[in-house]
């Protein structure tokens, strides 16, 4: 094989693209720009995201409110009628658990667990948190609760 005898595969060498040369050339007149406007333009680059033609953006009408804390925790939930359909009676439920069955995905400060529903398993539950509700239910039905840091 020689390099000067090589052939460019069919459709590597594309046909520059000549506008504004006539009407008849199919690339004349605004020269494949469109109409008038910005866009239009020598030089024209787009305007800025959220760029409005000088209105007033909307990320400035909107009002703003609230506050979000960049230090506080994120717990994964989980409640205690999952734990009635998941887990066997006497077994161990602790946060590699939950990661094992799905209920808890992705990274947390850990996991609390809620009140909803009813329990009537035994289950030694280990957990960042318990709301009050939860903490009665698991030990109504002889679970033991384990605040875990």
């Amino acid at each position: 094989m020689q390099l000067n005898k090589m052939r460019a595969p069919k459709g590597a060498n594309k046909k520059m693209k000549r506008v504004g040369r006539g009407e008849s050339s199919g690339h004349g007149k605004t020269s494949t720009r469109g109409g008038k406007g910005q866009t239009a333009r020598k030089g024209n680059s787009k305007p800025r995201l959220g760029f409005e033609g000088g209105q007033t953006p909307y990320y400035r009408r909107l009002p703003k409110r609230g506050f979000k804390s960049l230090n506080r925790e994120l717990f994964a939930v989980v409640n205690v009628d999952t734990l009635e359909k998941i887990f066997k009676s006497g077994d161990t439920v602790d946060e590699a658990a939950l990661r094992a069955n799905g209920l808890v995905r992705g990274s947390g400060d850990g996991v609390r667990i809620l009140g909803d529903g009813a329990l009537a398993k035994k289950l030694t539950v280990k957990a960042q948190g318990f709301s009050a509700s939860a903490k009665q239910k698991i030990e109504a039905a002889g679970g033991t609760v384990e605040v875990v840091k």
